[in-house]
Order: C-alpha cells, then sequence, then structure tokens
C-alpha cells in the first residue's frame, strides 16, 4: 500500500496547495457533527435547566490544556449569559432564538465546509489523474514498434480509460472519506470520553469485532478487483477488434458469434462487479449490528447501576454520538475495498510507465544532413525474438538513387525500412547515413529527414487539407495545394462538395483505394525529405490507377534517396538498383536487365507475373 500511494504522490503534489486547502476544510467538515451534538445537549442545558450549573463546571472535564487557555473574562459572561437565561427566558425569546439558530448554522457550515472539500480534492484528483493519462499515452507513442506488435489495442485503451478512471475515484471521492470521517471519528470519540468515559469504553468492547468483517472482505475485494481490471481490458478487446473488423464479420456472419463474445465478457464483468459489491456492502451492516451490541451493553450498565447518572440531554447526545459513528466507520470500511481497485488499475498503469523503450535517444546527438548522403547498412543481423530475419546485409543506397527490394514473404524487406526509420535497432551491425550511425542522431531528427508512403495508407477521420498537412504541420495552404497537384489529387479533391475541406472518413473510408493513396503521397510531398521509403505503394491497385499513381511517385521520387519495396515488377524495373531478398540474405543485385539475364530468383519471379 505504501509504495502505491509514494506513486500517486507523484502526481498529486504539483496541486498541493488546492489538496491542502480541501484537507483542511475536510477536516473542519468531520468536526461539525459532533460539534452540532455537543452543542445541542449544551443549549438544552442552558435553556431548559439554566439552573443546574455553571458552565464552568459543566465544562470541567475538558483538558486543562484547552479549559486553561480560555480566559476567565470568557467564562465570566457565559455564566452571566446562563443567569439572564435562568431569570428571563420566557420574556427573552430573541436569545433563546439566537441560541437555537447556532444548530443550523454549524450544519450550514458543516455542509458549506463538505461542499469545498470535495470540490478542490476533485480539481486536484481530476487534474492529477489527466497528468497521469497524458503521460501514460506519451510514454506509449514513444514505445518500440515491437511493443505494438505484441499487445492488444483494446487492452491499452482500457489502461489508459478504465484504470486511470479508478484512481480518479480514489483521489476524489475517496479522499475525501479519508480525510473527513476520521474527522468526525475522533469528534465525536473526544466527546464521548468527556461526556460518559466508563459507557464510551464498554460500547467500545465490541470494536475489535468490527475489523474482522473488513479484513475478511477485503481479500475477496483485492482478488475480484485486479480481474476486474483485466476483463474491461477484454471487453475493449472485443470492441475493437468488431469495429475495425466490421466488413469482414458482416461478409461472414459473425456477427451472432462477436455478440456472444461481448455478452460472454460482459457477464463477467458483471459477476465480478457483483463480488466486489458485495465485499463493499457486507461489511456495513455486520459492523452496524456490533455497534448496536455495543449500545446495548451500555443499556445493561445503566440498568445494573440501578439509576441513570445521566440526564436526559446528556444521554440522548452520548446515545446519538455513538449511532453517528456507524456511518464514517462504514464510510471507511468501503474505502478500503475501492483502495484495493484502485491499487489493482494502478499497478496495471505503473507496469506499462515502468516499461523501458529500447530505442534510446542519444545523450548528444549530432546533426543530421540526409540529402546529398549515401544510405548505409552495414553487416544487419536482426531478429524478432528467436526468429532471425536478416543475416549480414550489406547494402548500400547512393544519394538520389532508387533501390528496390524484391524477394518473396518473410525475405526482410520491409525489416530494413523499419531499422531505417529506427522502429528497431539491429542486433548487431548499423544503418549509416553519411557515415554516421544513425544512432547518434535523435529519432525526431532522423524520422523528420523521411518521408513514407505503404499499402496500408493511414488516413485520420479529418479533412483532405489536414491529412496533407500531417507530412508538415503548419504547411500553407499554397505548399498542400501544389502537393495535391503534384500527387495527381488535386482533380478529384476539388470535385468533392466540400474540396478539401472534406471529411474522408475513419481510415479514409470514404475515398477509394487510388484516392487515399494519392493523399498518401501528397503527404510525403509536402514533407519534401530526401530520403524517400515506398513500401508496396501500389501493389493494391487496380492497372488504371496504377498508372496515375505510379506517374505521381515518379514525380516524387525526382531528385530523392529511395528504397522502394515491390510485388509488382513492372514498377521498378527502371530502378539504379534491384536487390534480392531471400531468407534475409542478399542473394542477388543488379539493374533489371541484369538479373532477368542471369536467370536467378528475380528472374523466376519476374517470369511468373509477365509469363502466366
Amino acid at each position: 500500500m505504501i509504495p502505491f500511494v509514494k506513486q500517486l504522490s507523484t502526481y498529486i503534489m504539483p496541486y498541493r496547495f488546492r489538496l491542502g486547502l480541501g484537507v483542511f476544510l475536510g477536516i473542519l467538515a468531520g468536526f461539525m457533527e459532533p460539534l452540532a451534538i455537543a452543542l445541542s445537549t449544551g443549549i438544552f442545558h442552558l435553556i431548559f435547566s439554566p439552573e443546574s450549573a455553571s458552565l464552568q463546571k459543566q465544562l470541567k472535564g475538558l483538558p486543562a490544556l484547552v479549559s486553561d487557555r480560555i480566559p476567565q473574562a470568557v467564562w465570566d459572561w457565559l455564566d452571566a449569559a446562563q443567569s439572564a437565561l435562568a431569570s428571563n427566558a420566557k420574556t427573552q425569546p430573541a436569545a433563546v432564538i439566537l441560541l437555537v439558530a447556532l444548530i443550523p448554522a454549524v450544519m450550514f457550515l458543516r455542509g458549506l465546509f463538505t461542499y469545498l472539500n470535495n470540490y478542490f480534492l476533485q480539481w486536484a484528483a481530476i487534474r492529477a489523474v489527466t497528468d497521469l493519462r497524458v503521460k501514460l499515452f506519451t510514454h506509449l507513442m514513444n514505445l518500440p514498434a515491437g511493443f505494438f506488435s505484441g499487445t492488444n489495442t483494446g487492452e491499452l485503451m482500457s489502461r489508459i480509460i478504465n484504470d486511470t478512471a479508478a484512481l480518479q475515484n480514489i483521489l476524489s471521492n475517496s479522499m475525501a472519506t479519508i480525510v473527513k470521517d476520521p474527522a468526525t471519528l475522533l469528534g465525536l470519540a473526544i466527546y464521548l470520553i468527556l461526556k460518559a468515559p466508563k459507557l464510551t469504553a464498554i460500547s467500545m468492547v465490541v470494536l475489535p469485532l468490527c475489523i474482522i468483517p473488513i479484513v475478511i472482505y477485503g481479500r475477496k475485494a483485492r482478488r475480484s478487483a485486479g480481474n476486474l481490471q483485466t476483463q474491461f481490458a477484454e471487453l475493449s478487446n472485443v470492441m475493437t477488434e468488431a469495429f475495425t473488423g466490421n466488413r469482414i464479420i458482416r461478409a461472414y456472419n459473425l456477427e451472432q458469434l462477436v455478440t456472444e463474445q461481448f455478452r460472454a465478457t460482459s457477464a463477467r464483468v458483471v459477476g465480478l462487479h457483483m463480488r466486489i459489491l458485495r465485499a463493499m456492502e457486507t461489511p456495513g451492516p455486520l459492523m452496524e449490528t456490533f455497534g448496536a451490541i455495543g449500545v446495548a451493553l451500555v443499556f445493561l450498565y445503566l440498568a445494573a447501576q440501578g439509576k441513570n447518572h445521566l440526564n436526559y440531554a446528556d444521554f440522548g447526545g452520548v446515545l446519538l454520538a455513538m449511532f453517528s459513528m456507524y456511518r464514517p466507520i462504514k464510510q471507511l470500511a468501503r474505502l478500503q475495498s475501492s483502495f484495493l481497485q484502485a491499487q489493482a488499475s494502478s499497478q496495471r498503469v505503473f507496469e506499462l510507465l515502468a516499461l523501458k523503450s529500447t530505442i534510446t535517444e542519444p545523450t548528444a546527438p549530432k546533426p543530421l544532413h540526409a540529402a546529398g548522403a549515401d544510405v548505409h547498412f552495414e553487416k544487419l543481423e536482426f531478429a524478432y525474438g528467436e526468429k532471425t530475419i536478416l543475416q549480414g546485409v550489406d547494402l548500400t543506397v547512393k544519394a538520389g538513387q532508387m533501390v528496390a527490394l524484391v524477394g518473396t514473404t518473410g525475405s526482410g524487406k520491409t525489416t530494413l525500412t523499419n531499422l531505417l526509420l529506427r522502429f528497431y535497432d539491429p542486433q548487431h551491425g548499423a544503418v549509416r547515413i553519411g557515415g554516421t550511425d544513425i544512432r547518434e542522431f535523435a529519432t525526431h531528427d532522423l524520422r523528420n529527414q523521411i518521408a513514407v508512403v505503404t499499402q496500408d495508407t493511414v488516413l485520420f477521420n479529418d479533412t483532405i487539407r489536414r491529412n496533407i498537412e500531417l507530412g508538415r504541420p503548419g504547411a500553407s495552404e499554397a505548399d498542400i495545394i501544389a502537393a495535391a497537384k503534384h500527387a495527381h489529387a488535386h482533380e478529384f479533391i476539388m470535385e468533392k462538395p466540400e474540396g478539401y475541406d472534406t471529411v474522408v472518413g475513419e481510415k479514409g473510408v470514404l475515398l477509394s483505394g487510388g484516392q487515399k493513396q494519392r493523399l498518401a503521397i501528397a503527404r510525403a510531398v509536402v514533407r519534401n525529405a530526401p530520403i524517400l521509403i515506398l513500401d508496396e505503394a501500389t501493389s493494391s491497385l487496380d492497372t488504371e490507377v496504377e498508372r496515375a499513381v505510379q506517374a505521381a511517385l515518379e514525380e516524387l521520387m525526382q531528385g530523392r534517396t529511395t528504397l522502394c519495396i515491390a510485388h509488382r515488377l513492372s514498377t521498378i524495373q527502371r530502378a539504379d538498383q534491384i536487390v534480392v531478398l531471400d531468407q534475409g540474405r542478399i542473394v542477388e543485385s543488379g539493374r533489371h536487365e541484369e538479373l532477368v539475364q542471369r536467370g536467378g530468383i528475380y528472374q523466376k519471379l519476374y517470369d511468373l507475373q509477365f509469363n502466366t
């Protein structure tokens, strides 16, 4: 529990002023309830039996540290007011009204302090959790690509949203309970000890019994809380896959299967929720029962004494204070379950934050000038886990040239481009630009000088203008239109009713495949990077659309160092160099005519595409 609190304190401390103010007001609100009870019994004495004793004598049970600090003049004034009430209670109704009005005044202050307590604590909690959420998202964005390959998107969404929401609950609602209810209990305990110490001791005999259900059900809540967050992650994953794969689900009539999977996961979530609810609510009635036993023991003691040593007002105040202690105790018992649930959630969040990126930034990054620089893959060795992908790859891409990578699926073509983008680092060897290892450049600087066009075009649910501008945020309108014209996209854009303000839909669903590819090319054009990566940019297009896209690509490649992955060999016949990969090794390299005449793997791939 202590490490959990320390981790949370890191995010709450920037808002410590409002947090401290909320805590202070919560303590004041907590003391208002016992003050109201004490005030009620005191006013009863003043109004209905003022002649019984002086206030100074009635309050002689106060600790000397408190009573000695009250000036004698105050005691004299209170005794004078008491005497005046004794002789003029009926003829001075204003004095009675003024005294009675103190009770609602105290309750008003209690409500005001409670409101401000909740407001300031919620203010600090929401901002602290938002900071944590942003930090977690930023951390995930900086993890290497391999992390996302092995992690479910739905689970990550659940950790960012659901797990942090549980922390917000403990920091806001539960913290108010932590602050206010202990103050209320302390105030009531002081009141009971001062008024009736013996009766208080008797009623507290059952206190150890009240702790037992808290411990037992707290363990059950802790086990269920961790499982609940896991099921929430599974629920998010089911929804993510169902929404992103909606076309396949419909095509194969899988709606019923997916719905049943969602229903089964939801049922597990409900079951765990009910377990936690039982663990949170069961201790309350048990504690109230044990508390009532303590009160019953008080009555038995008084009955055994033969007479009541307290008057009606005092005894009513003591009884009310005893019963008033049940609510804060029950709230604190429920709080333990909330703490355990938040602890289980935070563990999952902080586990992600503890992950270290394998892509380390250089302490003193060198400036990168990729324009006019050769790209050299030097004796690369790379493996995904235990699966070897590249073995001893040695390749130089001359500045301004186009080098095409050819090979069967899994031969390592895309891995080479991923290493150039530094999505991964090789286990052995290096990727160099201008003779310098790219690990000596800042990754932001490196990627800022590389443009990428892939087969699976990624467009965002925004306008066409915004999707092109993302190549270089802040690009002018003229640059965006010029890039669209270079990509042969301006014509179809202007045919849209909203032109460049047309929203493309999620993943560009409102555009055709060729239109999406041309927008991706326009985005690469506006980036104006000296290095270009084309990853099967035309493989999914029909012949007519491919011509338009290929023309746009040829314009884009002019003057740029280009690394092109292609399945359609017709698109790379004019490449300066074609490199053939097989099982992670370079087995052939040369120009198109040379490789066809050589009769190797490239010639076989060529014959498969053009002679069948």
